[in-house]
């Protein structure tokens, strides 16, 4: 809509369907996922203006950090992190939401 692009929750599920067992292999796979759909509307996650991030363990959230760190590069986005008792599958430990400016 616009120059802002919505990337809705998306979890670490592979795309054959298999969940990696850890927050952070979670929290990688749900930024490719999100990486690959903002590229497809010409934007990269370098651009991501917001994020919400669920998790299902709170005490999880330096090992999502330090991911989100990594993956966004200069980015600093508005970021909103909450505990959540359960995502779409027992499996699931983490799902992120973004928003991007497309350039």
């Amino acid at each position: 809509m616009g120059d802002h692009i919505w990337v809705a929750g998306t979890t670490g599920s592979t795309s054959g369907g298999t969940v990696p067992p850890d927050v952070t292999s979670q929290t990688a796979r749900a930024l490719d996922t999100i990486e690959a759909a903002l590229a497809e509307a010409g934007a990269s996650l370098t651009e991501v203006v917001a994020a919400r991030i669920y998790v299902t363990d709170i005490e999880q959230w330096q090992a999502v950090a330090e991911v989100l760190r990594d993956r966004l590069g200069s980015a600093r986005p508005a970021m909103t992190i909450v505990q959540v008792a359960r995502l779409m599958l027992p499996e699931h430990l983490i799902e992120v939401e973004a928003v991007a400016r497309s350039a």
